[in-house]
C-alpha cells in the first residue's frame, strides 16, 4: 500500500503562541486516517502547512510521493479541502459558489454536484447569507467533493450538521474511499474516530503524541466498575486482575455491581494525561 500523505519533523512557529513541533506521520492510500485531538491543538496549522497555506520553518511534506514545495499546484488538483470555517460571498447563489469552484480548476463537476447537492439536501437557489451554519457547511462539502479528488482533507468537518445529515456525509466518505480515494479527517469528536478511522494520529498542544490503529489505541484491560458496597455507591476505573478484585470485594455487602468496559473518551484521556506527565 502507497503512502498518500508523508509528513517529516514538521515544524511551525508563531512567535510566543503555539505552532506544532516536530510532527511526524503518514498515511497510507485508501485509508480514512483520523487526526484527533482537542482545539489548539495544532490539527489546523498542521493541515495549513501541508496545502501550502502557510510557511513552515522545518520538516518535509509529500503527497501522492512528490514534495509538496516543488509540486504545489500538481498535488493540489488532486485535492478536496474542506476548512473548518465555511466562508463564502454572502450575496452569491449556492449554485453560483458551487460552479465557481469548478471552474477554477477548470472542471465540469456539475454531475457530481446535483448528486451531491440531493444527497445532502442542498438548495442551490438560496443565497449564503441566507444558509444557516450547518446548510453553509453543506455547501462547503460539496465544493471540496464535486471534483472527485485523490485525497480529501476535512477539518471539524460535522459541526453544524445534524445528525442525519453527518451519517450522509460519513456515507458519502466511504463510498469515495471505496472508489480509491483516501481521506484525512481532522475532528476532536472521539465517536467520529472510533466509528470510521482505521488509523489515528493524537495532537496535544503542538505536538504528535500518538500514532496507531484505532483498534489497537482503543485496546484495554481497564473497566469501569459501578457498584453499591456497604450502602455506598461507587464508581471508579480498576485496571488489573478482576479475580483479585472479586477478593477484595469478599466479605462486603454488595447490593448491585455493573462491569463494563471504559468509555472511548476515557481511553484517550489516558493518551493525553501520559503526555501531561511526560511533558
Amino acid at each position: 500500500m502507497s503512502k498518500i500523505i508523508e509528513i517529516e519533523s514538521l515544524t511551525k512557529n508563531y512567535g510566543r503562541h503555539r505552532g506544532i513541533e516536530d510532527v511526524t506521520f503518514s498515511v497510507e492510500e485508501g485509508d480514512i486516517f483520523g487526526f484527533l485531538g482537542p482545539n489548539g491543538a495544532g490539527k489546523s496549522t498542521t493541515i495549513r502547512s501541508m496545502l501550502g497555506l502557510i510557511q513552515f520553518e522545518k520538516g518535509r511534506i509529500k503527497i501522492f510521493g512528490k514534495e509538496l514545495k516543488s509540486h504545489k499546484e500538481g498535488i493540489l488538483s488532486q485535492v478536496g479541502y474542506m476548512p473548518s470555517e465555511a466562508m463564502f460571498y454572502p450575496d452569491m447563489k449556492v449554485k453560483d459558489v458551487i460552479k465557481m469552484a469548478a471552474s477554477i480548476r477548470k472542471l465540469d463537476c456539475r454531475k457530481e454536484a446535483d448528486k451531491l447537492c440531493q444527497i445532502l439536501n442542498v438548495d442551490t437557489e438560496k443565497k449564503i447569507n441566507e444558509l444557516s451554519l450547518g446548510n453553509r457547511k453543506k455547501v462547503s462539502i460539496i465544493c471540496a467533493m464535486q471534483h472527485k479528488p485523490k485525497l480529501f482533507i476535512f477539518d471539524e468537518p460535522t459541526s453544524g450538521l445534524d445528525p442525519l445529515m453527518q451519517a450522509e456525509f460519513f456515507k458519502l466518505i466511504q463510498e469515495y474511499v471505496a472508489n480509491g480515494a483516501t481521506c484525512m479527517l481532522s475532528t476532536h469528536i472521539l465517536s467520529e474516530v472510533k466509528n470510521y478511522c482505521r488509523n489515528v494520529a493524537i495532537m496535544r498542544s503542538g505536538k504528535l503524541i500518538q500514532v496507531d490503529t484505532v483498534e489497537e489505541i482503543t485496546k484495554t484491560n481497564a473497566k469501569r466498575i459501578k457498584m453499591i458496597r456497604d450502602g455506598k455507591q461507587e464508581d471508579f476505573l480498576y485496571q488489573g486482575d478482576l479475580n483479585k478484585l472479586a477478593d477484595e470485594l469478599a466479605g462486603h455487602d454488595i447490593q448491585d455491581i455493573l462491569i463494563e468496559d471504559p468509555s472511548l473518551d476515557e481511553i484517550f484521556m489516558h493518551y493525553y494525561e501520559k503526555q501531561e506527565v511526560e511533558g
